[in-house]
């Protein structure tokens, strides 16, 4: 399963491409802001997309992801975030996402949101 991963933070951004190997997923590639992850969506195709709720521009993951499902792109996400304040999980609820993990991920949590995929 290809997957892309947007994460602002590098350091998060290489642990979850570290995780996200160790479970058997190809990483296609990152993104570091919403306009550059709704870009490489449309280009690389992922399976999957680990996504970064608060990212450093203006677009911020749920955004991002909205205005993927606006065109037709059904990609599943799963987000990942530092906070889990009840308003953004709201707003991710409009995304039809497939998961709402809590920094930090870890192989376990991963790897069980993936299996939802193939359930």
């Amino acid at each position: 399963m290809n997957v892309l991963i947007v994460e602002d933070d590098m350091v998060l951004s290489l642990v979850h491409k570290t995780i996200a190997e160790m479970i058997g997923l190809n990483v296609l590639g990152s993104a570091v802001s919403g306009e550059e992850a709704i870009e490489k969506v449309i280009k690389l195709q992922p399976d999957l997309i680990l996504m970064d709720v608060m990212l450093s521009d203006e677009l911020d993951g749920i955004d991002a992801v909205l205005q993927l499902r606006k065109q037709n792109i059904n990609t599943p996400v799963i987000f990942i975030t530092g906070n889990s304040d009840a308003y953004n999980k709201r707003r991710a609820k409009k995304t039809n996402f497939l998961a709402y993990l809590i920094k930090p991920i870890n192989l376990d949590t991963l790897k069980k949101s993936v299996s939802k995929l193939t359930a």
